[in-house]
Parts: structure tokens; C-alpha cells; sequence
């Protein structure tokens, strides 16, 4: 479950990822152990990783993603800042923060949680961090390079976005990085 980025959102990250990953490209010396960037053509922003799911769920997950969306208004939300998870020296997935809109995001996020609870998928233990994975370095020599590039750029910078769905996603994994499928989207409030 996630809310996709409004399209200006989407091309500005876009044009800031292509602008690092030219970057990064610029200064290799030698032989290249590259990040795997995700594909930017299914940005968004994940409230709950269900991983997994029996194609017989799929029908009582998208209702519960239904009455999730018409519990949320829309809302606005301001992507800044970047980081990696554990951390920048040792980097196993690149992100962007968000420093705008995050008590209504993770208030989305438990109610996309009570929803999944209701049709019995276990409540989320973990706090939610909400963050927008642009790559992932998994022990990769270019990792803390992408991720303190990336981190200058977003220094002082906003990226502003509106929220009006929420949608469900099947991830597609195979040849290269995941490709994001809606199987469904629903507009916030309705």
C-alpha cells in the first residue's frame, strides 16, 4: 500500500536522481560497483510492505485499501532531505525524507493498518518511518558517494507534492529492479 507522488513531484525527483547518478558517474575511477537505482516510473511512497500474498487475499486487501482511503482527506506532503538506512558510511538503501505532512502520512499508514488488521494481516510492529527509497547500495563501493550527493543536493531544497489517493501495488521482480503494478487506487475521502 502506498500514495503515489503527484506527476511535478515525480519529475523533480527524476531530474535529482539523474542529476546524482551523472554525478557519481563523473567521478568513477576504475572498475564501478554501481547502486541499483529503483525504476522512477513507479515513485511512491510506501505505507505497508505486505510482501508475499495469496492471490485469494488480494480482494480483501484492495477493500481494505478502499475504506482506508475514504477514512483520509487529501493532504500535502514535502519531501527534503536524504539518508540511507543503517547509515550513510555503510548504506544499504538510499532515501529521500520527509519533512513536510508526516503527522497525516503516518496517521494514513495506521489507518491502511487497521484496515489490513480487520481482514486479519498482523498490525506492523515497527515504527513508521516515511521515506522514498531511490536506491539501494547493499555493500556496493558507490553507496556513501550516492548517498552524500544526493544528500548535498537535497540540502535546503523541498519537494512538494499532493496527496489524493492511495493505491495498491504489486510488486513485479524479475530482470533488473522491481516494476510497480496499481491493482488499485482509490481517492482519499471518498
Amino acid at each position: 500500500m502506498a500514495v503515489p507522488l503527484s506527476q511535478a513531484a515525480q519529475e523533480a525527483v527524476i531530474d535529482l536522481a539523474e542529476a546524482v547518478r551523472a554525478e557519481v558517474e563523473a567521478a568513477a575511477h576504475g572498475p564501478r560497483s554501481a547502486v541499483r537505482w529503483v525504476r522512477m516510473d513507479g515513485l511512491h511512497l510506501t505505507l505497508r510492505f505486505l510482501g508475499p500474498t495469496d492471490p485469494q487475499d488480494v480482494a480483501a486487501v484492495e477493500a481494505a485499501v478502499r475504506r482506508a482511503g475514504a477514512r483520509a482527506l487529501p493532504f500535502s506532503l514535502v519531501i527534503g532531505g536524504a539518508g540511507a538506512f543503517p547509515s550513510a558510511a555503510r548504506p544499504r538503501t538510499i532515501w529521500l525524507g520527509l519533512t513536510g505532512g508526516l503527522e497525516n502520512v503516518a496517521q494514513l499508514a495506521s489507518t491502511v493498518d487497521d484496515e489490513l488488521e480487520s481482514v486479519g494481516w498482523t498490525r506492523e510492529t515497527r515504527p513508521f518511518r516515511g521515506h522514498l527509497t531511490l536506491a539501494r547500495a547493499d555493500g556496493r563501493r558507490e553507496g556513501p558517494l550516492v548517498a552524500r550527493r544526493l544528500a548535498d543536493r537535497m540540502a535546503g531544497r523541498t519537494i512538494a507534492s499532493e496527496v489524493s489517493q492511495v493505491a495498491l501495488y504489486e510488486s513485479v521482480t524479475g530482470s533488473g529492479a522491481a516494476r510497480y503494478v496499481s491493482l488499485a487506487s482509490v481517492p482519499l475521502g471518498r
